[in-house]
C-alpha cells in the first residue's frame, strides 16, 4: 500500500437541512458512492477509511460493508477534524508513504488531480488541490464595510484532496491542539510543522455537496462528465 486515503463523512449535514450528506441520492446512487469510484479506481489507493457518525458507524449500508476490502468505516468526532484524526490514529504504527485527505461530500474529483496530488506528496511535499480565484476578492469588516480588495491573481480555492507525506500528516495531527477543533483545512496543521506545502491544479467541477441547491448542480456536472467519457 502506498497511498491511504482518510474520508471524513460524519457531519450531520446542518445547511443540508439535517440531512447525513453522503446518504443523499445523486443519480440514484449515494453520494458516498460517487467519491469513493475515484479512489478504488485508482492503483496506489490500498486502503480508504470512511470516517462516519458513530451512530452510523456502527452498522453501515450493506453496500457499503460489502463495497470493497479497501473501504473501511470507523467512528468519526464532532469537527472534521477530529473525524480526520480518527481516521489517521486508525493506520496505527504501519502508515503508508502517502496519505490523502478526501472530502465525502466531493464527488467528482478525477483521477488527474488524485495523480498530481500523489505525485508531490511522495516528493516529500504536501500538495492541496484548488483552482484560482476567478472572482474579485473584498475583505470586509464584520458590518460588510469594505476594507481592501486584495489582488484575486495570488489566491486559489482549495479543494480536497489534501496530501502529505504519510508520517507528517500524523504527526501534526497527533501535536494538534485546539485549533483541531476550528480546522477545516488539513494543509494549516501541516504547514505548521514546517513541511512545505503546494497548491496543485485540481477542477473547477471539483464541488463540494453543501447546500441543497447543490445536488442539482452535481447531478448535472456527472451527466456531463459520462457524456463526455461515455459511461452509461
Amino acid at each position: 500500500m502506498s497511498v491511504a486515503v482518510v474520508m471524513p463523512a460524519a457531519g450531520l449535514g446542518t445547511r443540508m437541512g439535517g440531512v447525513r450528506k453522503w446518504r443523499l441520492q445523486i443519480l440514484g446512487e449515494p453520494l458516498l458512492l460517487h467519491t469513493l469510484r475515484p479512489f478504488l479506481a485508482h492503483d496506489d489507493v490500498g486502503l480508504i477509511l470512511v470516517a462516519l457518525h458513530p451512530d452510523e458507524a456502527k452498522s453501515p449500508p450493506a453496500w457499503l460493508r460489502s463495497l470493497a476490502p479497501r473501504v473501511r468505516c470507523l467512528a468519526g468526532g464532532e469537527t472534521r477534524g477530529a473525524s480526520v484524526r480518527a481516521g489517521l490514529l486508525a493506520l496505527g504504527e504501519e502508515v503508508p508513504p502517502v496519505v490523502a485527505i478526501h472530502d465525502g461530500a466531493r464527488p467528482l474529483v478525477s483521477a488527474g488531480v488524485l495523480d498530481r496530488c500523489f505525485q508531490e506528496a511522495r516528493a516529500g511535499r504536501g500538495a492541496v488541490a484548488g483552482w484560482p480565484s476567478v472572482d474579485t476578492l473584498k475583505e470586509v469588516d464584520r458590518e460588510g464595510r469594505i476594507l481592501a480588495t486584495p489582488d484575486r491573481e495570488r489566491f486559489w480555492r482549495a479543494q480536497t484532496p489534501q496530501a502529505f507525506p504519510g508520517d507528517v500528516v500524523v504527526r501534526a495531527y497527533r501535536n494538534a491542539g485546539s485549533e483541531l477543533s476550528t480546522s477545516t483545512d488539513d494543509a494549516a496543521l501541516v504547514e505548521a510543522t514546517g513541511c512545505r506545502v503546494g497548491m496543485v491544479r485540481g477542477d473547477p467541477w471539483n464541488l463540494k455537496v453543501t447546500h441543497p441547491t447543490d445536488v442539482a448542480v452535481a447531478e448535472a456536472l456527472l451527466r456531463l462528465r459520462r457524456s463526455r467519457t461515455g459511461e452509461e
